[in-house]
């Protein structure tokens, strides 16, 4: 184990995740010398497909060494030049404008000595034809990558510091897990200026542990962003794992997803590659793309977690896709029509009904017209049997606006929604960037789930109620006390809003009352 000096004198073995993560800074630091990268935008997803190449080689190694063992032949996902091997792990092998060309170029000599495809050529050409679905997988990955890096000798040092990393060692690969997840947070930082939010960790758990996922139950997060969802579900499932057959079950039939953007695409297949997903099932394209009343059983799946965007718009081609009376240019409630339909409509191989666990902004409570349609169906359809209240500052400080969870199924239709308020720890008035969300903090709601009973966090609604009130599922909690004089600006000019709308909302009414009576 390596030791550090300070002052002269011999500190403390360096653990496993001090090494890791000195190894990381490191690359970052070479990173901000070069001149085609600019910020973490550009340095996260260059590390992310050397980490990726690097890692599967080190699979592909370990897999080969098995299948020899066993007395199998072995067919690798990668071959000769290609593989990590081959022109990556030789820290005097080839660098400076010959490692450009070996990636960059469509056509270059190798560093083998013969000519033909550069890397990335050579891997977006990649196809399951072998039997192996990581060739697609790769091939779709490297589809979306550049290499924006101008100087081949940095890249080089990048690339020897990446090789120092051994992800056959079950240590390491927990801890750069770990550490990986704590680059996602600094994108996301990033990331967080375009528009793009990411759900806190203690969030997804939370959704994840309550709408609890079986074995056998196929699991879908159409809008996947960096995969925390997925990977929260993958970990939540891999413990029921008993059997060779549910290995094989849980790593070929269970998780999908969806994710457009190459960057967040890219990070969500490395996410899940790191945590034991061997070839992770990410559609690159988006999820609203396809003709709704198309989507058939065959298409639906057991259970859907997710947080998908709000605030934005959507093209008119995509918003075509929906019934004309639902159409929104509104991406969250396209989101949760699509998320109604692809539930499946018979119970689950675990007799249990099709589920959700939807992340929604407050406008989508107390939105009327096209949203209050799409409510009425999933009052009338599904059962909305709750709706958990998330504080203030939950996405601080990416965005203030309020939001709230959603959970329904295909078991009935809904009779009452109960409603809990998640409140803030005693003594905080709001989340921060240093000062997040904690898991520990869903403990009451978790510990109230099972055995439901009103008290001063929750409470329930009739559904007659809610769809006489034009489906406005904003209700306030009855017990809750307000103190206006403390509540965040944000806050005050959202409830400001809220009436604003609701007070437009019926002067429309009373004009339309006029006119009809004229």
């Amino acid at each position: 184990m390596a030791r550090a000096k300070k002052n002269g004198a011999d500190a403390a073995p360096m653990t496993t995740a001090q090494m890791l993560g000195s190894l990381l800074k490191s690359a970052r630091d070479i990173m901000r010398k070069d001149k085609g990268l600019n910020g973490d935008l550009d340095r996260l997803p260059l590390l992310t497909w050397i980490m990726f190449l690097k890692f599967l080689d080190d699979l592909e190694q370990q897999r080969e060494d098995e299948a020899k063992l066993a007395g199998k032949k072995f067919k690798p996902a990668i071959e000769r030049p290609y593989r990590w091997r081959d022109w990556a792990a030789d820290s005097q092998g080839i660098t400076g404008d010959e490692l450009l060309s070996f990636i960059n170029a469509d056509e270059t000599v190798r560093p083998d000595g013969t000519k033909g495809a550069g890397l990335f050529a050579y891997l977006r050409s990649l196809s399951s034809s072998n039997g192996d679905n990581r060739r697609d997988v790769i091939a779709t990955v490297f589809k979306g990558v550049d290499n924006r890096m101008k100087s081949g000798y940095l890249l080089r040092d990048i690339i020897n510091k990446v090789g120092a990393i051994h992800f056959t060692s079950s240590d390491e690969l927990h801890t750069l897990g770990a550490l990986y997840e704590s680059m996602l947070r600094e994108m996301r930082d990033a990331a967080g200026d375009s528009g793009e939010f990411y759900t806190p960790r203690a969030v997804v758990r939370f959704m994840v542990e309550v709408t609890d996922p079986r074995l056998g139950e196929t699991v879908l997060d159409p809008a996947s962003g960096t995969g925390g969802f997925l990977v929260e579900a993958y970990n939540y499932l891999e413990t029921q794992v008993k059997t060779v057959a549910d290995r094989k079950r849980l790593q070929s039939e269970t998780i999908s997803g969806c994710e457009p953007k190459s960057l967040p695409y890219l990070l969500c297949q490395m996410n899940l590659l790191l945590h034991g997903l061997d070839a992770p099932q990410i559609d690159p394209g988006n999820a609203l793309r396809f003709k709704l009343s198309e989507i058939g059983e065959k298409e639906r799946v057991d259970v859907i977690l997710t947080n998908p965007p709000f605030g934005g718009e959507e093209e008119k081609g995509i918003q075509g896709n929906f019934p004309e009376d639902r159409q929104a240019s509104e991406t969250a409630l396209l989101f949760l029509q699509l998320i109604m339909r692809k539930l499946k409509r018979q119970p689950t191989s675990a007799k249990r009904p099709a589920r959700a666990a939807v992340v929604i902004p407050d406008g989508t409570l107390f939105g009327d017209g096209v949203c209050a349609r799409i409510k009425e169906e999933l009052l009338k359809d599904f059962n909305l049997h709750t709706i958990v209240r998330l504080p203030n500052g939950v996405f601080a400080p990416y965005t203030n606006i309020r939001t709230n969870i959603l959970f329904f199924d295909r078991s009935q239709p809904s009779t009452s929604v109960w409603y809990y308020e998640q409140p803030l720890p005693e003594g905080r008035k709001n989340y921060t960037k240093t000062q997040p969300m904690q898991f520990d903090e869903f403990k009451g709601c978790m510990a109230w789930w099972t055995k439901r009973q009103e008290n001063d966090q929750a409470w329930t609604v009739p559904v007659a109620e809610l769809l006489e009130a034009n489906c406005n599922l904003d209700r306030k909690n009855p017990r809750g006390k307000v103190d206006f004089e403390h509540l965040p600006p944000d806050q005050l000019a959202d409830d400001i809003l809220k009436k604003e709308m609701r007070i437009a909302e019926l002067m429309r009414e009373i004009k339309a009352a006029l006119e009809a009576s004229a």
